[in-house]
This record gives C-alpha cells, structure tokens and sequence, in this order.
C-alpha cells in the first residue's frame, strides 16, 4: 500500500491512514478494493454533511459549467448570497462577511482586523490552542514546534494563559493587548469546551480593555456542536469569529464574519483574496447549508453527540468524554494512537489529538443511530 512516504514527488509529512480512497458516501469510505470503511473523522471535520451529498456535487457540478472561477474583481451572486446566508445565521452583532481560502488565513485576517482597530500588536491565546500554520497563526498555536516556526519568521509569539482559567486570563489581558483569540471548543487538544464562566470573563475583560474578542471556529462551528455558530452554543458572542473546513463540505473556503463595530472603517484594498469567495466554493457552501437546514442536521448533531457520549461512557476504558456535538474527546486510560490503529482492523477511522490518551471523534453531522453503535461496538471490541 502507497503512502506519501512511498511517493517521492511528495513531501514525507502526513501520517495516513491504512487505506487509498477511491470514492465515498455518506459516513463512509470506499478503498481501492472495494471496502468500506466507517469515518468517524470525517476527512478532519470537514465532511459535513457527509462524503460526496448528491445535492452538494450537484451544485458543483452546474456552477461549474456556468463559471468556473473569477476573481474578486467581478461581483457574483453565489458570493452575496452565501455572506447574507452567513450574516442571518451568525449572532448579532455579527455581520459583515469576509471570504478567504482557509481557516489560517481566516484565522490572519482576525488578528490584523484586531490590530488594526486597536493599534496594539498583542494577542492573548490559550494553551492547548491551536489556530494554523501560517506564519502568524503559528505564533498563536501552542506547542514548541510550532512556536519554533514563528519564531523562525520573526513573528513574536502571542501570550499564553491556561484554558478557563479566569483569574490568569485577567492578569494577562491588559491595555496593551490588541485581541483574545479562542476556540470555544479546542478541537485538536481533544474537544476540551470552554465554560461560560471563562467566556463572560473574558467578554467582560476585553470591554474593560478596549480589546477584541476573537473565535477560532474553523473545527467546533459549521454546525458541529449542534448549532450553526459556538457562540450561539455558549451564549456569548465575539467581535468577531473565523469559519472554514465544513462550511463548504469538501471545498476549500475560510470566512470572516465580524461585527460592523470592528470593520465599518474599512476601505477598498486594505482586504483581499484571489480566490476567496469564489463561485464553485460558494455553490458548493450554500447547497451545504441547504442539505443542513432540510435534513435536520443540527439537532442530528446533538443527538449523535449525547449518544456517543452515553455510550462511550459506559466503556470502563474511557475516564471522560470531553465535548458536544460532533466533536467528541475520549480520554482513554491507554495512549489513543494504539486505539485508533487497532480500530483500523474493524475499517473504522477516527482521530488523536495533542493530548496522547484523548481519541477524537469527527464524523458528519448527518451520523446515523445505527452509525454510532457500530463505532461505540468497535470500541468495546478493542477497550477490552
């Protein structure tokens, strides 16, 4: 079986998975030799509405036909109707609509709106975060490889603070400080949520401040928890938030949504993408959101995630399950790569995280009842 390691036109820096994928449908993978495999990684949350939606590859398809691609030097309207789409889903006061390739470069153009409006360069994150591999977004992401990066860029690192941990937060949000910049719920440290204490906290402290209030939603929104946006989950609402990876279900598309607040001075030129927002990506974001809306795929969302988490509970390997939704933390009493490769032997995909005895699971929204026992008795065949 070929790898990347294997192909010497590509760089050697992915761990794969034990399988080619030849094609795919709903919750499931199709490898070259006909098996299936059940994917409750989901392609890395991106696969929301599950693998190939017919109603998605449609719209791809006759938007293709029609026009492939412009740039932003020509309005379109699968653009403007995504951004109001975008805009009437978010909560107030969000809503002006920037489109971009991908959450890093969301996640950039968060920081420089901040910096921006506030003419200070600071940024508060929190550890266990992670925000990308750009250059600036490197310098937000915990962990020494990728601090090293940054630093290699020449960009400072941003100033660390303990996830929900109020009383640190506050002593290092200070007049000097441009932006906080979360993730509701940290996706690759295992799905560890937020508390409503620590945002309201938070919320209070930037005001205090004059600093902004920025989400990283590119993994925990797009539905995932089982609302369109976390801050509609947690109740407390940013100045702005980032959105990527299953907002158009397979294509690459990053997005900006921000209170007018934050960007009413903009002017033409100080943002910009080639391909951001371009029509393929934006048919394709906008039959996503239809298939979510018709098939109920938000309160799937949450009933996949209380009966995975029911479930996996009952496991007397799990100690804890971390998150909600569609995205789900199993802290296992075993490291959980040894987990996630024994689960290949039952053709079932699922993810790690930085925490190494904390499996993730991502699968679609559109998740089935019968979908989860097969995973949770997969699990009990390999916590045993």
């Amino acid at each position: 079986m070929l790898t990347d390691v294997d192909v010497p036109a590509l760089l050697p820096v992915y761990a794969t998975f034990p399988l080619r994928a030849a094609s795919g449908h709903g919750s499931w993978l199709v490898d070259e030799q006909g098996n299936e495999w059940l994917d409750a990684y989901g392609g890395h949350a991106v696969a929301t509405c599950g693998h190939s939606h017919p109603d998605v590859v449609e719209a791809i398809s006759r938007q293709a036909a029609k026009l492939l691609f412009y740039s932003t030097a020509v309005p379109h309207p699968a653009r403007e109707q995504l951004a109001e789409e975008l805009a009437s889903r978010a909560p107030d006061p969000l809503s002006r609509v920037f489109f971009c390739n991908s959450g890093a470069e969301a996640n950039e153009n968060l920081l420089g709106l901040a910096r921006r409006r506030t003419g200070r360069t600071t940024i508060v994150t929190m550890l266990g975060g992670w925000h990308g591999r750009t250059a600036a977004t490197l310098a937000c992401t915990d962990g020494a490889r990728y601090e090293a990066g940054a630093q290699r860029a020449g960009v400072p690192l941003s100033r660390r603070v303990p996830f929900n941990d109020v009383a640190a937060m506050r002593a290092a949000v200070d007049e000097t400080v441009a932006a906080v910049l979360l993730e509701p719920v940290q996706g690759f440290s295992g799905a560890r949520v937020a508390t409503r204490e620590f945002l309201e906290a938070v919320r209070s402290r930037c005001d205090e401040v004059g600093a902004v209030l920025l989400y990283d939603e590119v993994q925990c929104g797009s539905g995932r928890l089982g609302t369109f946006t976390a801050a509609e989950m947690m109740g407390v609402v940013p100045d702005a938030l980032s959105m990527a990876k299953g907002l158009a279900s397979g294509l690459p598309i990053g997005a900006v949504i921000a209170a007018g607040s934050l960007v009413d001075d903009l002017a033409i030129g100080d943002l910009g993408s080639t391909f951001g927002g371009g029509p393929v990506p934006c048919a394709a974001a906008l039959a996503n959101l239809a298939v979510m809306d018709r098939e109920n795929l938000l309160a799937n969302a949450r009933t996949v995630g209380e009966f995975l988490t029911s479930g996996a509970t009952a496991l007397p390997a799990v100690n804890r399950v971390h998150g909600m939704g569609c995205l789900l933390g199993l802290e296992l009493d075993r490291p959980a790569a040894d987990v996630q490769r024994a689960l290949w032997a039952h053709r079932i995909l699922t993810g790690t995280s930085t925490d190494p005895r904390t499996l993730r699971l991502l699968p679609p929204l559109s998740f089935s009842i019968a979908e989860c026992e097969l995973l949770l008795a997969g699990l009990g065949r390999v916590l045993t």
